[in-house]
């Protein structure tokens, strides 16, 4: 059977479109090439970008800023100590970049004026902790990225 051109040109377009089509319909299903947002509500804090503006300069203000630091026991922040532990109320919130199932929060009880994050909360590996805290009416946001 002798092919033209013609037929040949469709015959490559067709292989092409399946080629194509193969990639498409494998990336979409495929639970292995699945990825997740950093944040379903980014657009809600986006809306928030000012107050956050405004969290991080109070913080960077401070004249003993938030400080971490691993121990053998987990990842321990240190609070101002001229501050009084029980007025500082907030949340910790740790975010594992290559799987959102370990992302966790943690409400700020202090009766001292460090936090300690358990070691048993924390696997190996990259971490974004991000404090938003208050003290006495004023907010503070202390954001660092941590190896642990």
């Amino acid at each position: 059977m002798k092919i033209n051109w013609g037929t040949g040109l469709v015959i490559g377009m067709v292989l092409f479109i399946g080629f194509i089509m193969f990639f498409v319909i494998t990336m979409t299903t495929d639970d292995k090439y699945s990825h997740d947002l950093v944040a379903e509500d980014y657009y809600k804090q986006e809306m928030q970008l000012q107050e956050t503006i405004d969290a991080a300069t109070n913080e960077a203000q401070l004249e003993t800023p938030v400080t971490g630091r691993k121990t053998e026991a987990g990842y321990e922040l240190q609070f101002p100590e001229t501050f009084d532990p029980k007025e500082i109320t907030g949340k910790v919130f740790l975010y594992r970049p290559s799987g959102k199932q370990l992302d966790f929060d943690m409400l700020i009880a202090l009766s001292n004026s460090t936090l300690l994050i358990p070691d048993s909360r924390l696997l190996d590996g990259r971490w974004n902790i991000t404090v938003n805290w208050e003290y006495q009416g004023k907010k503070y946001r202390f954001e660092k990225a941590i190896t642990y």
